[in-house]
């Protein structure tokens, strides 16, 4: 063979997994390189929840002069591998020259492992983690990507493809810019019904009701979409984790959530589009970084993008107008003088959620970017004949999609 594939298990193989991407990148203008510390929670099991009902392995793949070429990581969450039709792990932070023999090499080494570990598939590439980061391959609109979606090249379609993946969703990004132009009529009567009924209200967040705004976030979440496509319930661990994590970024205009007789019954979460300051930090954040960070956040206000990160409605609300009306209370906010947003890169929708596909185009939504989630079922037999594609949500278990879907 032409690559030798070792495990990541000391400083070196560490820094190596790190750097690949950096050196394979450096010539490409559209590349950001992510945080550094982000990227070393999610392998440290003191940092990553996900470790307490899984694991995770690393490997770099090499040629016969010591120099690496590629990376990967498989890993298996139990709690949701079962609720697949098969045990079904994952691989992702994958990346490779364009090498057949390499990228082969690191894929069986993914599929080796996680027949070691009980799996019978594998989805990739994603993130051991939840899926609003790090979710899908790009294979089409290859611009400057938003915080924690994947950046590749285009050549990762065909590795992926020729290997005998099959695509198990597509993920749409949708973008729109923060005008009054291109609601449709329909949204808009949706949205003036909802309003007039008083057992309806919509409130933005506050920082100062943080933990109440973790318990309302987990309430919808769990009620939308746990079950589907091997999504687990979040704890109120989790949630109140999630909006610590966001707090030095979080703009109060931007999070809205909907209430019916004062119970949440939806969310609508964005944040400023990150990645616009992170280009200038080169993945590190150091204190001195961090408070480069912060001086082109807060005082210099360089993010001209928002970025949604999950927009959800409990199932028995979905045929109510209440999505409508969310982000028509949003448009009061983002249509006044001196907001600062010029465009808006919406939550990803899976091609298994036709209504929320729908409903961003309603809003004046135009599909800017697609990744791919891949599955290979390892008897090739079963691959050949009986894979199937995400099941599509119908109407009562339809659900708004995350950068996470």
């Amino acid at each position: 063979m032409k690559y030798h594939v070792i495990e990541v298990s000391d400083k070196r193989t560490e820094r190596e997994f790190m750097e690949i991407q950096g050196r394979l990148y450096e010539n490409d203008p559209n590349w950001i390189r992510p945080l550094d510390s982000e990227m070393e929670k999610i392998f440290n099991p003191k940092k990553n929840k996900m470790f307490a009902h899984g694991k995770l392995c690393r490997w770099i793949a090499c040629d016969y002069d010591g120099k690496t070429v590629g990376r990967v990581a498989a890993f298996v969450d139990y709690e949701t591998a079962e609720l697949n039709d098969q045990q079904t792990g994952g691989m992702g932070f994958f990346d490779c020259i364009d090498d057949r023999d390499a990228a082969f090499a690191l894929f069986e080494q993914c599929k080796m492992w996680l027949r070691m570990n009980g799996m019978q598939a594998m989805d990739g590439p994603i993130n051991f983690g939840s899926r609003e980061r790090w979710w899908g391959a790009l294979v089409d609109g290859f611009s400057e990507p938003s915080f924690g979606m994947n950046y590749n090249f285009p050549y990762y379609k065909d590795l992926f493809e020729e290997y005998g993946f099959k695509n198990y969703y597509n993920q749409y990004s949708y973008l729109r810019p923060v005008s009054y132009d291109n609601f449709s009529t329909v949204l808009k009567d949706k949205a003036e019904r909802v309003a007039r009924n008083p057992e309806y209200r919509f409130e933005h967040l506050s920082k100062k009701k943080l933990s109440e705004a973790g318990r309302n976030f987990r309430q919808v979440y769990n009620k939308s979409w746990v079950n589907h496509s091997g999504v687990k319930e979040m704890s109120e661990e989790q949630a109140q984790k999630l909006v610590q994590e966001l707090k030095p970024i979080i703009d109060e205009r931007l999070i809205l959530f909907a209430f019916h007789n004062n119970e949440p019954i939806g969310f609508f979460v964005q944040i400023p589009e990150i990645n616009q300051i992170i280009k200038h930090i080169n993945g590190k954040f150091s204190l001195y970084h961090k408070l480069k960070f912060l001086y082109l956040l807060k005082i210099k206000r360089i993010c001209t993008r928002i970025m949604g990160l999950v927009f959800a409605i409990v199932p028995e609300y979905r045929a109510h107008g209440i999505e409508a009306a969310l982000v028509m209370e949003f448009a009061k906010t983002a249509f006044k003088p001196g907001f600062q947003y010029k465009d808006i890169d919406l939550t990803w929708v899976g091609d298994f959620n036709p209504l929320m596909m729908r409903f961003q185009e309603q809003i004046g939504g135009k599909i800017y970017k697609t990744h791919v989630t891949y599955r290979l079922l390892f008897d090739s037999e079963k691959q050949a004949n009986e894979f199937k594609r995400c099941p599509r949500m119908g109407r009562t278990r339809e659900k708004s999609t995350q950068k996470a879907d």
